[in-house]
């Protein structure tokens, strides 16, 4: 992995980190993936990626939280958004793509607006397959390029600008689920249709 492209996610999403839920306005969608998790008491959920710990007002209570990102800013954020939700987190900076965790530790990972952030999507996918328990299931929400259509040419000249600033806008997901043993159960698009979200699965 390009040291370079971690270091410049790094200060990209420093800078960012004050203005990022003003910018970032998809707690619906959120709440919409946390709900397709059905997570009950007691299990342990991943929030790879973790941003500002927007995630964390849309998960239930009782489950166990571990909350990870590459950038030490979004994790002081997202310490001190659990600390106003009264909400126990275990909160560490971490690369998405080589996650310190052991196998098959969790029961659900939540990667919203990571893949197409992350150098290597593959590599950050596998890597959430690989923490998952057997039968765990996972949540994806960003923005993907319809199966089976190409970027569009506006899109694709946009995202000359958006890899640089925040995010890539022109990534499948489906070839980079079918690197791995995950399958995918749902998939709905949101909003005006630029985000979409899906449920995988692990076989067990």
């Amino acid at each position: 992995m390009p040291i370079d492209a971690l270091r410049w996610n790094r200060i990209r999403y420093t800078l960012i980190a004050p203005v990022y839920d003003a910018v970032v306005r998809v707690g619906a969608h959120r709440h919409r993936a946390a709900a397709l998790l059905a997570l009950k008491p007691g299990e342990r959920v991943l929030v790879d990626g973790c941003g500002t710990g927007a995630d964390l007002a849309h998960l239930p209570a009782g489950v166990q939280v571990t909350a990870t990102d590459l950038t030490p800013a979004m994790v002081q954020r997202t310490r001190r958004f659990a600390a106003k939700l009264g909400r126990p987190v275990d909160a560490r900076v971490m690369d998405a793509q080589a996650l310190d965790l052991p196998d098959e530790s969790f029961d659900a990972v939540l990667l919203h607006l990571i893949l197409a952030v992350v150098p290597d999507p593959e590599a950050a996918l596998r890597e959430a397959e690989r923490v998952l328990r057997p039968g765990g299931r996972a949540t994806v929400l960003d923005k993907w390029v319809p199966e089976g259509e190409r970027a569009s040419l506006p899109r694709r000249a946009a995202n000359r600008v958006a890899r640089i600033v925040a995010t890539d806008i022109t990534r499948q997901l489906g070839p980079l689920v079918a690197r791995t043993s995950l399958r995918v159960e749902h998939r709905e698009t949101l909003g005006m249709g630029f985000f979409s979200l899906a449920v995988l699965r692990k076989p067990g």
